[in-house]
């Protein structure tokens, strides 16, 4: 939808897009972080920001919120209830609703209805774990995303433990979905009270038709409280199965463990015709026929260690299957000695060298919510994933070192994964909502870590710059604090550079906190400036808010701060690293004509000293994550596909397929051979940088599926290892020539 003339540009850090839609309560924008990471961004209407009920109301729903942070929900990423009118952001589904898909394409059947209703059930399972009862489970509220069904629109749940603005005799919900309870007492809802609405939501899918359809509201409620459903459509066992779902009473309910199970059995797992699939293998070379020559040979494979080929599909279309078993496997666990399945994805074998692993390196896994060696050993109370925690994390000096929101910064010793100790960083007595730090990096032995600490409304903070004792996680080497500013901070070769003021820049030493420079950015109005290391030499990169963008590049002068500006084409510009000496850039575009993730058009390379640019067409407009590793473009999309594009040309060199939900940004190893990525799972793939031939995919390790915004897992470099991490805190350790050898235990 276009943006009306009084919509606002920026909220946050995000630039206002397009809208979504509009409803009631207040209005939907599409939003783009300076990274090009999209959002869904909900202002309320201005006569219900007037209303002290309703803010406070609001208030709870992002608290409430905050806690889900399921693979099949769209979690909050950002919020301020305070502002003149309140918002929140949420990661943005791309997708249409369910009731659309209905509408459009007729009732949902075979695999794409077991997906959804083992999909809903994992989100409700999410949703309840953080004691949060939905209340408004719809068609309306369910995206149909291509990696799976998303729950929406928390605007009406309420933390199970605190009704207290639940107003007597108010019904909350759309009433052919609503549960009899809902009609009856509105504070006695509970979990069960959605499972109800997911059986009407789930006869509605299959069938076209709600089981309490009727002619208005009020005769749709009378049905719902005293009539029997009308399932007579839906086939069996499926129809058992969510007869038992609209119980009157919400004790004759089943659960969603044991509704996880039924529907498993219930529904199938692969359409009539689906093919099997088989281990990829070099094809053998052809036997001589009596009067030819025998054919050139095959090149002789690479040498060095083994690592592995994972079993794959025949065909294309098998692709929604394979989505679709790994939808159903991350409900059981997925660290079972006897997982044959997991083990599986590591058949056949490849020849190839690998760099060195550390020495006195073992596999491992750990989280980063365990017990440390010294310090603060256990971590704050309630941290965890059922917060859907932001983790930021950094590796150096032989060690992996985590903070986020309401997490304490810590270490993980990478040869045999213990945690050695956790900082005493947040001040005594501070509640863990109102702390948290973001790790910049380590540098001669010194952690650097930029606090933040809200006020009791969250509407303010105060920020500190704090160097550690890498070794020891002892505090405060030295602090200094931080004013606001447009300025990302960030480590850049050896300077820690923090923001001052709305368009300044500090230079500080990391070992003593001593500055050396302070600098203006002569940006105009901006919505936030990123800072990068570009061959050792400091890149601000500013964006304002305008229609279109505009972002603006300055080098700075390492000695003194004296800045030069490199003008960048307008567009959404995303910095993706530096070929030959030249800025590279990708330009975000977004499909307006389908509902899959936004893509890339183009890839800019900037000569930094002239000026001059060089544009390419991306063949196919990719999409996903995107990195320049190994001297090439990697795009990772949600489906799992990686595809590989010259950035001198653009041109496709290579597209691959893995079995990974919502792969994380890629990484090359040391060599810029191969390259990573993982996903919130814990699942790694590794694919051959020049051919994009898939060389392995590991188990799953993650405890969990969490995260808020996409959730990925991280892959970073420690020598020839890798360590990665997922949403929920996981960190564990693969030997890229071994990635199915069994992690020690935490």
């Amino acid at each position: 939808m276009p943006l009306h003339k009084d919509d606002p540009k920026a909220l946050g850090g995000y630039r206002i897009v397009d809208r979504l839609g509009s409803g009631g309560m207040g209005v939907v924008y599409l939003g783009r972080a300076r990274s090009g990471r999209e959002v869904a961004v909900k202002v309320v209407h201005s006569q219900y920001a007037e209303d002290a009920v309703f803010r406070a109301r609001f208030r709870q729903e992002i608290e409430a919120v905050r806690k889900v942070s399921g693979a099949f929900t769209a979690p909050v990423v950002d919020a301020d209830p305070e502002a003149v009118r309140p918002w929140m952001a949420t990661q943005y589904v791309p997708g249409p609703t369910l009731s659309a898909r209905i509408r459009e394409q007729g009732p949902v059947r075979g695999v794409e209805l077991r997906r959804l209703a083992l999909g809903l059930v994992e989100a409700l399972r999410e949703i309840h774990r953080a004691q949060v009862v939905h209340r408004d489970l719809k068609p309306g509220n369910v995206l149909m995303a291509p990696d799976g069904p998303r729950v929406i629109d928390f605007g009406i749940s309420r933390a199970a433990e605190n009704q207290t603005l639940t107003e007597t005799g108010k019904a909350i919900g759309t009433p052919p979905f609503m549960s009899p309870e809902q009609f009856t007492d509105a504070r006695s809802v509970g979990p069960a009270s959605d499972v109800f609405s997911l059986g009407a939501l789930l006869v509605f899918a299959s069938t076209g038709r709600g089981p309490f359809d009727a002619d208005s509201p009020y005769l749709t409620a009378w049905r719902v409280m005293h009539e029997e459903p009308a399932v007579d459509t839906v086939a069996e066992p499926l129809r058992a199965i969510l007869t038992r779902c609209l119980a009157k009473e919400a004790a004759d309910r089943p659960g969603l463990d044991e509704l996880a199970g039924e529907f498993a059995e219930a529904l199938p797992e692969s359409a009539p015709g689906d093919p099997e699939t088989v281990i990829l293998r070099p094809p053998p070379a052809p036997a001589p026929v009596a009067g030819e020559e025998p054919g050139p040979a095959a090149p002789p494979p690479r040498t060095g260690r083994r690592s592995r080929l994972r079993r794959w599909p025949v065909l294309a279309g098998v692709a929604g299957v394979v989505a679709l078993a790994l939808t159903g496997y991350l409900l059981f666990d997925p660290f079972k000695k006897d997982d044959k399945a997991a083990e599986s994805d590591v058949t056949g074998s490849e020849l190839r060298s690998w760099d060195p692993l550390p020495n006195g390196w073992e596999p491992w896994r750990t989280t980063v919510f365990g017990t440390a060696a010294s310090g603060v050993t256990k971590p704050l109370e309630g941290s965890g994933v059922s917060y859907g925690t932001s983790l930021s994390c950094a590796m150096g000096d032989g060690a992996f070192y985590c903070g986020g929101d309401g997490v304490l910064p810590v270490r993980v010793d990478t040869a045999m994964g213990r945690l050695a100790w956790r900082a005493d960083s947040q001040p005594s007595g501070l509640a863990r909502e109102r702390y948290d730090n973001t790790v910049l990096g380590v540098h001669d032995g010194v952690l650097l870590v930029s606090e933040s600490i809200r006020n009791s409304a969250g509407n303010d903070q105060t920020s500190t710059v704090v160097a550690l004792d890498a070794a020891t996680g002892k505090r405060r080497l030295w602090s200094h604090p931080m004013s606001e500013g447009g300025v990302t901070a960030a480590l850049v070769g050896d300077l820690l550079m923090t923001p001052d003021g709305d368009k300044g820049v500090t230079a500080r030493d990391p070992r003593d906190g001593t500055v050396r420079w302070t600098a203006t950015l002569p940006a105009g109005p901006t919505y936030g400036c990123d800072l990068y290391d570009v061959d050792s030499v400091p890149y601000a990169g500013c964006t304002d808010a305008g229609t279109p963008s505009r972002t603006v590049f300055y080098a700075v002068d390492p000695a003194d701060g004296s800045t030069r500006k490199v003008s960048v084409p307008d567009g959404d510009a995303v910095y993706v690293g530096a070929v030959d000496g030249d800025l590279a850039f990708v330009m975000y575009i977004r499909d307006t004509e389908s509902s899959a993730e936004s893509a890339y058009g183009e890839v800019l390379l900037i000569d930094p000293d002239t000026g001059a640019v060089r544009t390419r067409k991306l063949a196919g407009d990719p999409r996903g994550e995107v990195a320049l590793v190994g001297g090439v473009l990697c795009f990772a999309s949600s489906a799992g596909q990686l595809v590989a594009h010259s950035p001198e040309t653009g041109e496709r060199l290579w597209q691959t397929s893995t079995t990974l939900q919502q792969p994380g940004t890629p990484v090359a190893d040391e060599r810029g051979e191969a390259v990573f990525t993982a996903s919130a799972s814990g699942r790694v793939a590794a694919l051959d940088i020049e051919t994009g031939t898939l060389l392995w995919e590991s188990p799953a390790r993650a405890e969990q599926v969490v995260g808020a915004g996409y959730a990925a897992g991280r892959v970073f470099l420690d020598q020839g290892a890798l360590v990665v991490l997922t949403p929920d805190g996981t960190v564990f350790s693969l030997d890229p020539a071994h990635p199915d050898r069994t992690p020690a235990a935490e």
